[in-house]
C-alpha cells in the first residue's frame, strides 16, 4: 500500500492572499498539505473549502496544530509569561513558529498517512476484520454530497452498484465530516469480543452551527479561534487521536476530553476506514463505517457553537437553518448575556478572540459554518456566512455599540414577522379558511422578498453606528428612521405577494384587513366598566 502523507500531500486549497499572489507572480500551489498550510498561514487570507461542515471539521483540527507548533495547547509552558501575551507575541511575529513547525511534524508526520496499515489517520484498521467486507459502506455513503441507497442526489448522479471512486483529498474531507456530522442510525456491522451490532450514534456537531473569528490571514484567524487552556491540562494526557500511543477499546467506553486538543478532535461517535485502489494512492474505492463506542456518549461542550435553553431547561446548540441569515444572531455573539428567552449564549471561543481582536490589522469578524440536517439521518442544505469586521462591536469592547446591535436585530426580526403573518391572514381572508393550504407558499413567498433586503439594511445601519463613544444614546442609531426602514421592507413584500388577489372586491378587502398587521394589528378597547355611586 501506497502512503499518502496529509502533511504534505496536495490536501486543502488556500485562498492566497493578495500579497502573496503578487510576489509569487500567481505561481502558487492550488491544494497543500497541513504542514504548509500552517507554514505559509500569513500568506492565506482562508481556506477556499467549497463545503461548510467539511471547513468546519478542517478548523477543529488546525486549531490543536496552531496550539501545538506555537506551545499555546498549556497555559503555562515554563516561560513565566502569560498565555495571553505568549499569543500576542506570535501575532506581532507575523507568522506561526518554523522551529515550532518543524519539531512537531518530526515528531508525528508518521501518523498523517491516509493509508497507513497500522495507523491510518483518524481511521480504524481493525474493521478491516472487525467488519464484512461483503457488506461495507461504499464511496456514496462516504461523500456528503452523493446520494446513497434511496437519498435524493445533491450535486450529481451516482449509482450504488457502480459507485465512482474518490479522490484521496475529497475522501479525506468526506471522513472528517463524518467524524463532526455523521448521522444516528444503521451502519456496517461491527464485531467486537464475539457481540455484533451496526447501531451509530450521531457526530457531535450534527445540525448544528459553529462561528468561528476571522481575521485577515489565516494566520490571524487561527491565532484567534485559540482556546486558552486550563492550567490543570497536559500535553501529556490531551492527545489528539493520532498522537495517542494505542487504538481505543471500542467495548468500552470513550476516553473522555482532557483539554482543548482532544476536546475539538477526539469526540466522534463514528469509526471509519478507508479502502484505496490497489496501485493508486490518490484514490478511494469504499470505505467502512460504523460505530466507535459501544458505551456512552461524550459530551456536546464544543466552544464554537452558541448554546441556548430549552424549554425542559437544558442546554442544546443552536441548530443550523439555512433560512436564517448570520446578521441575525450577531447581538447574541457581540453580548455576553444577550438575554431573551432561550438564553443564548455565545461561543465559548469569543471570550479569548476578544482578547486578539484589537492587536489584529482590523477587527476580526466571525464566519458561520454547518450543516442544516435532523438528529438522525436526513441531509438538507449546507449553512455558511460571514460578517464584516464586527468584534470591535463587542459589549467588552464598546458597551455602547452592543445594545444597539441587539436593538437593530430584534427590529429588523419583528417586521419580518409581521410580514409573514400578514399574507398568511391575507391569504385566509381570501380563502375563508383558518389555514388554507397556500399560506405556506405566500409566507415563504414574503420570506424570500423580505429577509435579503432586511440584511442589507441590516449591515448598512450596523457600519453607521459610532465606533468612539462620543455618541451616547444608542451609538448615534436612529430607531425612527429604523423603524421607517424596516417597515418599507416589509409593505414592500406584503404588496407584492398579495397583489395578485386585489383585482376582486373580495381580494381587495381580505389584503387591506389583514394589512394592518404590518403595523401591530388592529387595537381593540375594552368597554369602560360602568361607573357605580357608593352607598
Amino acid at each position: 500500500m501506497h502512503p499518502y502523507p496529509l502533511d504534505t500531500a496536495a490536501l486543502l486549497p488556500p485562498r492566497w492572499a493578495p500579497d502573496a499572489l503578487a510576489a509569487a507572480k500567481g505561481d502558487l500551489p492550488e491544494r497543500v498539505g497541513l504542514r504548509t498550510v500552517l507554514e505559509r498561514s500569513h500568506e492565506i487570507s482562508a481556506l477556499a473549502i467549497t463545503e461548510p461542515p467539511a471547513y468546519a471539521s478542517v478548523l477543529r483540527v488546525l486549531y490543536p496544530l496552531t496550539a501545538r507548533v506555537s506551545a499555546l495547547d498549556v497555559e503555562d509552558d515554563g516561560s513565566g509569561i502569560d498565555w495571553s501575551e505568549r499569543r500576542l507575541d506570535i501575532l506581532e511575529a507575523g507568522r506561526l513558529p518554523a522551529e515550532g513547525i518543524d519539531a512537531y511534524f518530526t515528531a508525528w508526520a508518521h501518523r498523517f498517512d491516509l493509508f497507513d496499515p497500522v495507523r491510518p489517520w483518524m481511521q480504524d484498521p481493525r474493521l478491516a476484520e472487525q467488519c464484512d467486507p461483503a457488506r461495507s459502506a461504499g464511496v456514496n455513503k462516504l461523500v456528503t454530497t452523493r446520494a446513497s441507497g434511496n437519498n435524493h442526489s445533491w450535486f450529481g448522479h451516482v449509482q450504488d452498484a457502480d459507485p465512482d471512486p474518490v479522490p484521496a483529498d475529497e475522501a479525506a474531507l468526506s471522513l472528517l465530516t463524518w467524524h463532526y456530522y455523521g448521522p444516528a442510525g444503521r451502519g456496517s456491522a461491527r464485531k467486537v469480543n464475539g457481540e455484533s451490532t451496526a447501531s451509530m450514534m450521531a457526530g457531535p456537531l450534527r445540525g448544528s452551527l459553529s462561528y468561528h473569528p476571522e481575521g485577515t490571514t489565516l494566520f490571524a484567524s487561527l491565532l484567534a479561534g485559540l482556546l486558552r487552556p486550563d492550567p490543570r491540562v497536559r500535553r501529556e494526557t490531551d492527545r489528539c487521536p493520532w498522537e495517542q500511543p494505542d487504538l481505543p477499546d471500542p467495548a468500552g467506553p470513550a476516553r473522555a476530553p482532557q483539554g482543548p486538543c482532544s476536546r475539538l478532535t477526539a469526540v466522534s461517535q463514528h469509526a471509519l476506514l478507508l479502502v484505496p485502489v490497489p496501485h493508486r494512492p490518490d484514490t478511494v474505492s469504499d470505505a467502512f463505517i460504523t460505530w466507535a463506542h459501544r458505551e456512552g456518549r461524550l459530551p456536546r461542550t464544543d466552544p464554537y457553537l452558541m448554546w441556548q435553553i430549552s424549554q425542559e431547561n437544558k442546554p442544546y446548540p443552536r441548530p443550523a437553518d439555512a433560512g436564517r441569515a448570520l446578521w441575525r444572531d450577531l447581538d447574541a455573539l457581540l453580548l455576553a448575556q444577550p438575554g431573551g428567552t432561550v438564553q443564548a449564549r455565545r461561543p465559548e471561543v469569543f471570550d479569548s478572540a476578544l482578547e486578539l481582536s484589537d492587536a489584529c490589522e482590523r477587527p476580526l469578524a466571525v464566519r458561520a459554518l454547518g450543516f442544516d440536517q435532523d438528529g438522525r439521518a436526513k441531509d438538507r442544505q449546507f449553512v455558511a456566512g460571514l460578517t464584516p469586521p464586527v468584534l470591535d462591536a463587542a459589549e467588552r469592547e464598546e458597551p455602547g455599540t452592543a445594545p444597539a446591535v441587539g436593538w437593530l436585530r430584534r427590529c429588523g426580526e419583528m417586521y419580518g414577522r409581521r410580514a409573514e403573518y400578514a399574507v398568511r391572514r391575507a391569504c385566509s381572508l381570501y380563502m375563508r379558511e383558518a389555514k388554507p393550504k397556500q399560506a405556506d407558499a405566500w409566507a415563504e413567498q414574503a420570506s424570500a422578498l423580505y429577509w435579503p433586503q432586511a440584511e442589507e439594511e441590516f449591515w448598512s445601519r450596523f457600519t453607521g453606528l459610532d465606533r468612539t463613544g462620543a455618541l451616547l444614546v444608542d451609538a448615534g442609531l436612529d430607531r425612527k428612521q429604523t423603524r421607517r426602514a424596516f417597515l418599507r421592507i416589509a409593505e414592500a413584500a406584503f404588496d407584492t405577494v398579495t397583489h395578485p388577489v386585489c383585482h376582486t372586491q373580495r381580494g381587495a378587502r381580505a389584503v387591506a384587513d389583514a394589512r394592518t398587521e404590518l403595523y401591530g394589528g388592529r387595537r381593540t378597547t375594552r368597554p369602560a366598566a360602568a361607573a357605580t355611586t357608593p352607598a
